[in-house]
């Protein structure tokens, strides 16, 4: 790979995606597979942004790589699925929102996770012993019984704050991503590409390798990622529909949490939390057994964050709900919150963008599919 930035280009990997962009263009044997080659045939030249756009667009399958007669050790050296993991996470760098905290999650992404994660748990928990030890190892039942360990009104600010900063780190990284490849605000809002991204983001439609599945380490597709992900996915917005749930009994019903077994925010949790158990546990096995070969490994530590705490999150909460009435409760709570903390303090600066970045990509491929359509002879 080309060791220094090529003028035109922010980096090496942007430099190199345009060469392999050149060599794909005049093959075009890979347009079948996925999103990424049909939306390539629509340009002549690729400057960061469409670079950054395709590689966003690109589910990684590894495909093309099994496919192309230009792979390593051909001397055209071609490996899209390894150069474009490389401007994915440049991208997600390069739009990440402060720019002073972009440098902070370039390695150890794992660990930068779990210290907050700790350090926020061993905050609450002795803060609660300094006040009175009994309350952090006590049996608490009934409605507010999470509260008599850290207030509801403390817990909503210092939560609140941390998943508004995250929403709002989020919501600028994808604004500023959308400006680079080149497109208006208003198409991100166009109801027919939004309607077909939402359509091809629920079902993976091209995460399938052209209808074989992803490939591992020795060349065999399967679609266990395509499954994976889907459990990750669903049971994140099963969770995310329990807390709304949750939040409506608080403030709508005023029913106080912990709700019982039955009730809707516990099943919804519970289905949500199994998800993510089973999703990031299976993500995280198939990256340990991919073909090094496609993977971008100087940063696999954010990538192995983000499903960490997923799974973490899970495990403490699934734990919480099956302890609660216990003297380890209050141990629990804490370790839960603090996971918690640190998932929103890394959601802006790991790999959780790439399914905004990704379903942004989808609209606008969305978008430029439908053009094309509209422009051939005899379309409506």
């Amino acid at each position: 790979m080309t060791q220094h930035p090529l003028p035109g280009h922010a980096s090496a990997a942007f430099a190199e995606a345009d060469r392999l962009m050149t060599v794909c263009n005049a093959c075009r044997y890979c347009e079948g597979l996925c999103a990424v080659f049909p939306a390539m045939e629509l340009r002549r030249s690729f400057p960061d942004g469409d670079l950054a756009y395709l590689a966003n667009l690109c589910h990684a399958c590894g495909a093309c790589y099994v496919d192309c007669q230009f792979a390593p050790p051909h001397e055209f050296q071609v490996n899209v699925p390894r150069t474009f993991a490389e401007v994915r996470a440049e991208s997600w760098r390069r739009y990440a929102w402060p720019a002073a905290l972009r440098p902070v999650f370039d390695r150890n992404g794992l660990w930068i996770a779990l210290v907050a994660a700790v350090g926020v748990a061993l905050f609450v928990a002795g803060f609660v012993a300094w006040n009175d030890t009994a309350v952090l190892f006590g049996r608490h039942s009934g409605p507010g019984a999470f509260y008599r360990l850290m207030p509801h009104d403390a817990m909503v600010v210092v939560f609140g704050a941390a998943f508004g900063y995250a929403i709002l780190a989020l919501a600028l990284g994808l604004r500023a991503f959308w400006r680079d490849i080149g497109e208006p605000a208003a198409n991100l809002a166009d109801p027919r590409s939004l309607w077909q991204a939402v359509k091809d983001a629920a079902t993976l439609r091209y995460l399938d390798g052209g209808g074989v599945g992803c490939y591992r380490g020795d060349e065999r597709p399967d679609d266990n990622r395509r499954l994976y992900h889907h459990f990750t996915f669903y049971g994140f917005l099963l969770c995310f529909a329990a807390t709304s749930v949750a939040t409506v009994y608080h403030y709508g019903l005023g029913r106080i949490a912990p709700y019982p077994w039955w009730d809707l925010p516990v099943v919804l949790g519970t289905l949500g939390g199994i998800g993510l158990l089973i999703g990031p546990a299976g993500l995280l096995a198939a990256k340990w057994t991919r073909d090094p070969a496609l993977a971008d490994t100087p940063r696999f530590g954010m990538d192995t964050a983000f499903l960490a705490m997923l799974f973490l999150t899970s495990l403490t909460g699934l734990a919480l709900l099956l302890l609660r009435a216990t003297p380890a409760m209050g141990l629990l709570l804490a370790l839960h919150l603090g996971v918690v903390f640190a998932f929103f303090l890394t959601m802006p600066y790991g790999r959780f963008v790439h399914g905004l970045y990704r379903f942004a990509a989808l609209v606008r491929y969305a978008r430029e599919r439908r053009r094309l359509a509209e422009a051939e002879p005899g379309s409506a």
